[in-house]
């Protein structure tokens, strides 16, 4: 019966390969009925791109994205791993953890670091809850070098988003930013001097409300925008972010040459893997100490139907698109979707079961034995679809898509921001003194290699699917016949 083992174990190597199938879906591109879920990538799948990141607008329903559970008030000191839990384990219980990552997080003294090792697409931290208007800080130093961004933003399903970003060749510039729908208008931006962000902790502060945004460095406001000031005489409509949003904190490389030009020329060209970071810990890194979060209550004019989870009613994608409900946000596995919570793993006993039976068919005809386990490995239960998106190489936001479009995203009009204040005002503030520098990492640690891609803004992600229904039966059924 060993001599079965090659060719289960080509037919698994086949149902990989079927596994790297993207399906990308935006603009005029819904995903399909079997992977119904759109990420904020522009990729289809189900389980974690149902979770947090599921654009309705261009899922096959509405209803394919998970409900967005609420945000709740809460200050987070990042000195360990406590309440960060990977994306690949992740179901969407808010009470099981706090942020959800990407990447590597590594602790270090009173610390988080980002890190970003050569070959990797960095690392995100996503908070569980969403917040529809607030107020969040945190307190962190930037990564350095050329093509290394550091982000600190509050994103929407719908890709609404408020940043701060951070370009590693110049650390006294934080660059202040939001977009509409992923509309890439990029006259948005404002920037706030400051001292030197590599060196120096500096607390970032987003105030959101429905009338304006604030931007704030060290308790000086840098920036503030008005609603009326964001109307759009083309679209006759306000272009404000105003839909639930996760915050997110990055470190991403905006200088791979998989990238865009005007992402990799905005990120300040490609990135150097030999600089003295590099050479001294073997990765980029940005140190996260603190964030708080104030998550104000949903607006009094707000559809509601409960008061735990936000939804989209239509694929506008607009405040006056969400309702406050008490839908249910955790998946039963990662094959679930929104229309099939439920959806589960073959178990481990049935799939060594049937394996078994199957062994043993095939022994009791040995002239066919060839095609009795080829097809007992071809046609295990379950499907292959992709479960876990993952942080390209082009980052988390709108500017990772410069020279591009965002998934799902168009062009701006000319006139998008006609009323425009001259709101660049510079803050300043004096930081920490600097921490020394990271211990090296793990032996063997590295989060996934970037690859070339079709449109030079969606590189390989680490860790973007895990094992489906299948694959896991069938990797079942080889351990069940090499036992024979």
């Amino acid at each position: 019966m060993r001599s079965l083992a090659p060719v289960v174990l080509g037919a698994l190597v086949a149902t990989v390969a079927a596994q790297s199938t993207i399906i990308k879906c935006g603009e005029g591109q819904k995903c399909p009925e079997e992977s119904p879920c759109c990420s904020q990538y522009g990729q289809c799948g189900v389980g974690a791109y149902c979770l947090g990141g599921c654009n309705p607008r261009y899922s096959n329903q509405l209803e394919s994205c998970v409900a967005e559970p609420i945000c709740k008030s809460q200050s987070f000191q990042f000195s360990s791993l406590d309440g960060i839990v990977p994306n690949t384990k992740y179901l969407g219980d808010p009470s099981k953890a706090d942020w959800v990552s990407s990447g590597e997080p590594v602790p270090f003294e009173d610390s988080l670091l980002l890190t970003m090792p050569q070959d990797s697409v960095g690392t995100l931290l996503a908070s569980t809850g969403y917040m529809l208007y607030g107020s969040v800080s945190a307190t962190l130093r930037t990564s350095r070098g050329k093509g290394v961004v550091t982000a600190f933003i509050l994103l929407s399903d719908v890709l609404d988003e408020i940043d701060f970003e951070f370009i590693g060749s110049d650390l006294e510039t934080a660059q202040t930013n939001y977009y509409f729908q992923g509309i890439t208008d990029y006259n948005n931006g404002r920037n706030i001097s400051l001292s030197d962000t590599f060196n120096n902790y500096h607390t970032y502060k987003i105030d959101w409300t429905p009338e304006e945004i604030t931007w704030s460095i060290d308790g000086q406001v840098g920036r503030t925008k008005k609603r009326d000031e964001t109307y759009n005489d083309t679209s006759k409509r306000y272009e404000y972010p105003s839909t639930p949003a996760r915050v997110q904190l990055s470190l991403w490389p905006g200088g791979i040459e998989t990238n865009g030009k005007g992402t990799i020329d905005w990120a300040g060209g490609l990135i150097d893997w030999n600089s003295e970071d590099m050479q001294t810990n073997r990765y980029y890194y940005a140190a996260l100490k603190d964030v708080n979060m104030e998550c104000f209550d949903p607006p009094s004019d707000i559809k509601k139907s409960g008061s735990k989870s936000y939804i989209y009613t239509d694929d506008v994608g607009t405040i006056e698109s969400v309702e406050l409900t008490d839908k249910p946000t955790i998946l039963k596995s990662l094959l679930g979707t929104g229309t099939n919570m439920t959806a589960d793993y073959a178990s481990a006993a049935s799939s060594a079961s049937s394996s078994s039976k199957a062994a043993s068919a095939t022994a009791a005809d040995s002239s066919s034995s060839s095609s009795s386990s080829t097809s007992a490995a071809a046609e295990p239960s379950g499907t292959e679809v992709a479960t876990i998106p993952g942080l390209t190489g082009a980052g988390p936001g709108t500017n990772g898509q410069r020279g591009a479009a965002a998934p799902g995203a168009r062009a701006s009009n000319s006139d998008s921001d006609s009323g425009s204040n001259s709101d660049s005002d510079s803050g300043s503030g004096s930081g920490s003194a600097p921490s020394s520098s990271p211990s090296v990492p793990p032996s063997g640690f590295n989060q996934g290699a970037v690859a070339g891609s079709d449109q030079g803004n969606s590189a390989t992600t680490q860790g973007e699917k895990v094992l489906g229904g299948s694959m896991f039966a069938g990797l079942v059924a080889v351990a069940g016949m090499l036992l024979l």
